[in-house]
Parts: structure tokens; sequence; C-alpha cells
């Protein structure tokens, strides 16, 4: 069974969607009206701009969603998915290729979810770091132990088995990647973001997105949409409004979705979208399968 994934911010690189943009009259049409929809030519910086300029969260998000979501709808006949999963952002480009939104309310819903968190990182200064070479409960129990009201931490990607990316207050974050070391990390490492994403911290940001995520009609999608508040199968629209509105604080369950993907019978994983970061993950949750960008 073909299970089709797209990957989330982080993923960006300047010349994303170029080719496509000159070679495919259907991608065209779509990239221009991106620029329309979002009152500024995001295809200027995504093409042409500097690494600076599309590293900003209010572009590389929906950056990110048009190379994805077009790079799909651009198969034609061979996008044919049995399942589909996006990590983080990316599942605001799994349901839109999915049918679960249209182009333009998903182009919409991601600009709105960026400029939320932009404003929540500043509301909130957090910051994130990825734990590499330690079982997912050692780091739980640690986050746990550091965490106190008002300085948390939490984990918020679980990527893949020894891979886990933690969410907080810079604070708490430092101590648990001493404490983490101590513990037997191969890395414990800060990352230059922005913002404590997938944490209580994102709480104004996901208020904010609450509200349009309700005004957006979704429909039931043409296959199942597995979310990464549950790792679970969705078809149900109220279901995935339910599942999108929580997910800006809640874990990336990563691992989880792909296993699950894998027991429902997926043996073939397609990356849509920029990089290759997802099928690295695959790779590592499960050797047994294929993992492979657009061909």
């Amino acid at each position: 069974m073909k299970a089709f994934v797209f990957p989330g911010q982080g993923a960006q690189f300047v010349g994303m969607g170029k080719d496509l943009y000159e070679n495919n009259a259907m991608a065209k049409e779509l990239f221009d009206k991106a620029n329309e929809v979002l009152g500024f030519k995001i295809t200027d910086i995504m093409f042409n701009g500097t690494d600076e300029e599309l590293k900003q969260t209010k572009v590389t998000q929906p950056a990110v969603f048009l190379h994805s979501v077009i790079s799909a709808l651009c198969m034609g006949d061979a996008f044919q998915p049995d399942m589909v999963a996006g990590h983080s952002l990316g599942e605001f480009s799994a349901l839109t290729a999915a049918g679960a939104l249209s182009f333009e309310d998903g182009l919409k819903l991601v600009h709105a979810r960026a400029l939320a968190m932009q404003k929540a990182c500043e509301i909130a200064p957090g910051t994130m770091a990825a734990v590499i070479g330690l079982p997912d409960e050692t780091i739980e129990q640690v986050c746990k132990e550091v965490s106190t009201e008002g300085n948390v931490v939490i984990p918020a990607n679980y990527n893949c088995p020894g891979q886990l990316v933690i969410s907080g207050n810079e604070d708490a974050i430092n101590t648990a990647c001493e404490k983490l070391k101590e513990a037997g990390a191969r890395r414990a490492l800060p990352l230059p973001v922005s913002g404590a994403f997938h944490s209580p911290l994102m709480q104004p940001a996901k208020d904010e997105l609450q509200a349009a995520i309700e005004k957006t009609e979704i429909h039931a999608p043409k296959c199942p949409v597995y979310q990464n508040v549950d790792a679970k199968p969705h078809t149900d629209a109220a279901e995935i409004k339910a599942n999108l509105i929580a997910q800006l604080t809640s874990s990336v369950r990563w691992t989880a979705s792909v296993q699950n993907m894998i027991a429902d019978g997926a043996d073939d994983f397609t990356e849509c979208g920029p990089g290759k970061a997802l099928q690295g993950m695959i790779g590592r949750i499960d050797k047994s399968v294929a993992a492979h960008g657009i061909e």
C-alpha cells in the first residue's frame, strides 16, 4: 500500500519549486494563485531569495506547504495515496493534497498559523533542543523532573527511535540538556529556532488559529490522514478539525504515526516536498519498507 508523507519547517531551501514553476503549467498557475492569496510574491523569495528571508516563519511555512502540495498535485494519476501523514506543518499539506482542504483554504490556514506562531514566540519566548541516543521514556522522565510552573520543557517531536526534540522555556531546556547528557544522551543540543513549538508556550497561537480553523470548511479526505496528535487515521471532518486545533500545543507523534501506517499495510512511502528528512526517519523506524522522494 502507498503512503505519501509531507515534511515540516526546516526542509526549505532557496530555489525550491522553481523547476516546477518553469516546466509545469498547473504548478505555475498554483504558484501565481498563491502570490495573490498571500498578498506578496512568495515565489520571488522561494526561487531567488536569501536563506535569511526564507527562514522567517511567515515565509517558511507557506513555502514548504506550497512546494509539498504542488509537487503532489503535479504527479497527476501517480498520486494515488492509500493513506497520508505530515510532520507538524506537513499535516496541513497532507490534508490539502488528500482533498480535506481546498488549496486556497490550506494556504490561508498555513499563513495564519505562521503569523500566530511568530506572535506567540514574541509573547512567550522559548526554544527547542534535539536529543540523540536515549529512550523516549528517559527523556519524558527528565522533562517531568525539570518542569515547574512557568518553566516547562516537554517532548515535542517523537521523530524516530533515538531521536526526539524537546521544547519549552530556555532555562528549562538548558537544565534538561545537562541532565540528559548525564543520563547518557549522545547529543542534547539547542536548535536555532525562534520559539517553543508544540509546547504549552504556543497557547496564544493555538487560540488564534482555532478561530481560523473553525471558520474553514473541512471535507472528508480521499484516504485516511494519520494525525500528529494521536498518530491514528482520521477521515471524519469534525475529528480532523479538533486534532488540527490541538496540534500546536501537543507533541508530534511521528514514530507512532509511521508504525501505525505500516501496521495498516503501508509498505511504500513517498515524501512530497523539499528535503529527505522524513525518508531518513522512516528508514530508522522500520528498515523493511521503501521510502523515497517523488520519482
